[in-house]
């Protein structure tokens, strides 16, 4: 009997340190899981902070999207006709070419007729120069011009030592800007330096070298 009683204490004496042990693990882990709460925890001051930074970048972002939307918004007003206006320049090559044709025909020289036609393909390209520059489409100035790789494009080169390389002697296509679009560029003929006006500069140069030398 004494012995069982013995157990009996042992055992309990078991559970309460079991159980004692249990409550102060379950105790530990709530006091971490407070702390981690209130490290998770921002004060006011931090909330405050981040509101405004959160605020500021979303009022950023819609200021970009404005931005671009009035941009987009000019941009459609100012060249919504681009498109049109370079197709549009095929009439004037056209009629360019029409001009040319009839000009060059053999039973139409000197003849009325000929003189009539001119002065209608004239008219009408008159009126479309007059509607383009109503609408901010202007013809670009080559002639005589230094080569400007923005607004033309060289197509073949001509001896000529009177003048500077690469100037525009010829306007093989004319070319055009919207404001400051370019719609197409000039197609045109540029100067160059022949061999015989190369050897006359280098003959020139070496004797001004031998008359400054003496």
């Amino acid at each position: 009997m004494e012995k069982e009683k013995i157990n009996n204490q042992n055992d309990e004496s078991s559970d309460n340190l079991e159980t004692s042990i249990s409550d102060s693990e379950t105790e530990q882990n709530l006091n971490t899981e407070d702390q981690d709460i209130r490290k998770d925890k921002k004060n006011p001051e931090d909330e405050v902070a981040e509101l405004k930074e959160k605020i500021s970048r979303i009022y950023a972002e819609m200021e970009n999207q404005r931005r671009r939307y009035e941009k987009e918004k000019d941009e459609a007003f100012e060249y919504g006709g681009f498109g049109f206006a370079k197709e549009a320049l095929s009439l004037l090559d056209n009629l360019e070419r029409s001009k040319t044709s009839l000009e060059n025909d053999d039973n139409l020289k000197g003849t009325d007729a000929l003189k009539k036609l001119i002065e209608h393909i004239n008219i009408i390209n008159n009126d479309m120069i007059t509607i383009f520059k109503k609408n901010n489409i202007k013809a670009i100035e080559s002639i005589n011009k230094k080569l400007d790789p923005n607004l033309h494009q060289a197509m073949m080169e001509v001896e000529d030592n009177s003048k500077e390389p690469t100037t525009i002697v010829k306007e093989i296509q004319k070319g055009f800007m919207m404001k400051d679009r370019l719609l197409r560029p000039s197609l045109v003929a540029v100067t160059k330096k022949s061999k015989s006006g190369y050897d006359n500069n280098e003959k020139s140069h070496e004797n001004k070298e031998k008359k400054e030398t003496n």
